[in-house]
């Protein structure tokens, strides 16, 4: 069991996406949370402004809903399960399967890790 996750401050960046997924290396996520309830922004490469809201379990794992505009103009949502791992050095990488909910309905995965302070 992980120790119990505090998502609030931290700054996340894509590593990897599936070819059907907007976020990229130059999306940044920042997190906010009050008890299970957590909570981000988004913008960048082609994401112009996003927002996702989740529920996170005693391990950190969280069940997510997001939205965005892309910078083409399309608005889409989707579907995320994201399972926390904690690197060596202490930072957070999220292993993220994803499903949109609007578009072509794919399925896809990627990996976010928080930047260093």
């Amino acid at each position: 069991m992980i120790e119990v996750l505090v998502y609030e401050g931290k700054v996340f960046v894509s590593t990897s996406n599936t070819e059907t997924g907007d976020v990229s290396a130059d999306t940044r996520f920042t997190y906010h949370q009050k008890g299970d309830l957590v909570w981000a922004t988004y913008e960048g490469g082609a994401i112009r402004f996003g927002t996702l809201v989740a529920k996170a379990d005693e391990e950190g794992r969280l069940e997510m809903r997001y939205q965005h505009l892309t910078r083409a103009g399309e608005l889409k949502t989707g579907e995320c399960r994201s399972i926390p791992e904690v690197m060596a050095d202490g930072r957070l990488r999220l292993h993220e399967s994803w499903r949109w909910t609007s578009g072509d309905y794919s399925e896809g995965s990627s990996i976010v890790e928080e930047l260093a302070e």
